[in-house]
């Protein structure tokens, strides 16, 4: 999990110095990503068509930490939140330091905060590489879990937008905004399946609807929207 989180880190910085010297930013950017992960994509599908039609099936070594490899789900389960925690411990920690701002000054006028000063494509490297080797660990996480590796649900467009569909619904630049929006997105995405798996594809229109309503009447996310109205109120009394 570690030398993953390394190897991501590094491809992190490699695409990252190439995205944001060229000036790449905003939707551009992530058109850029996207093309990244489908040439993975291609790439994954070519090889292992090859030599690993049916996808890369992790060997079962046993009930052991050192292999990381469980016979029941708990373990997994600990092990995860641990993930989480520390996870939201370092998104807390960055934001109360001056890491953070300069986060935040980019963020909100990448003009503005290099004109104040702040090395903008520096402190985009480290945003970089801190989501790299968060992400290429949880991509550890999930191989052993499943024990497989396939190329579509590796690589696919839609695990690329599933996350970032979670920091968008439950509040992009709050600490715990995307573990909100991944909670609610898991609930609702399973609540329609069941509810209305017997109709194809019905599932996903009222899912994708939700989302729709979502992101126009809470442009900000879920926690955004009440930390706003919090602070109406607030002014207010």
């Amino acid at each position: 999990m570690f030398l993953a989180g390394i190897a991501g880190l590094l491809l992190g910085l490699f695409i990252g110095s190439l995205s944001f010297r060229y000036g790449l930013r905003g939707p551009y950017f992530a058109l850029a990503m996207l093309a990244l992960a489908e040439m993975l994509r291609l790439v994954a599908v070519e090889w292992m068509a090859v030599k690993y039609p049916l996808g890369i099936t992790i060997p079962l070594k046993g009930d052991s930490l050192l292999y990381f490899q469980f016979t029941k789900k708990m373990p997994y389960y600990y092990i995860m939140f641990a993930m989480m925690v520390i996870s939201l411990y370092l998104t807390r920690l960055i934001e109360n330091r001056r890491i953070g701002s300069y986060f935040k000054a980019i963020r909100e006028n990448e003009n503005a905060a290099d004109a104040i000063g702040v090395n903008v494509f520096k402190y985009k490297l480290i945003a970089m590489a801190i989501s790299a080797f968060l992400t290429a660990a949880g991509g550890t996480f999930y191989a052993q879990y499943y024990l497989t590796i396939e190329e579509e649900s590796s690589f696919g467009t839609s695990v690329s937008i599933e996350v970032l569909l979670g920091p968008i619904i439950g509040g992009a630049g709050t600490v715990f905004g995307p573990m909100v929006g991944a909670a609610i997105l898991e609930i609702l995405s399973e609540g329609t399946r069941n509810f209305l798996g017997g109709y194809s594809g019905v599932h996903l229109m009222v899912y994708g609807a939700i989302l729709v309503v979502v992101i126009i009447f809470l442009p900000n996310g879920i926690l955004g929207g009440l930390q706003t109205a919090f602070r109406k109120l607030s002014k207010v009394w």
